[in-house]
């Protein structure tokens, strides 16, 4: 049984999310949003939400013990991209991606003897 959440047209890149999603993919719910909090990125308050999400939908939805729960899944896929022009000398133009993702974070429950 799995749980998930997903956080759709955040923006960030998804290259940003990924660093952060590295960092807590198979670990703990209650160890990943512990080191989500000490992490100094911005992606990490947007993850430690999608965690919460899908540790809620796993106790509401499924009826899974949240003490059990770990990262089973994450990934981030890229969104919609915002493109911008920058005016640069003599007429000329440059252009700025904004990018944007959808971040799922996809939570199982541990087997405990």
């Amino acid at each position: 049984m799995e749980a998930k959440a997903i956080a759709k047209y955040v923006r960030i890149s998804p290259r940003k999310v990924n660093i952060i999603l590295k960092l807590i993919r198979g670990k703990d719910v209650k160890e990943a949003l512990a080191i989500l909090k000490f992490t100094p990125k911005s992606a990490s308050e947007i993850v430690t939400k999608v965690i919460k999400s899908a540790v809620a939908n796993a106790e509401n939805n499924h009826e899974m013990n949240p003490d059990n729960l770990y990262i089973a899944k994450t990934y981030a896929d890229e969104g919609p991209i915002l493109k911008r022009f920058q005016p640069h000398a003599q007429g000329r133009a440059f252009r700025i991606n904004k990018r944007s993702s959808h971040i799922t974070v996809v939570v199982k429950e541990r087997e405990r003897a």
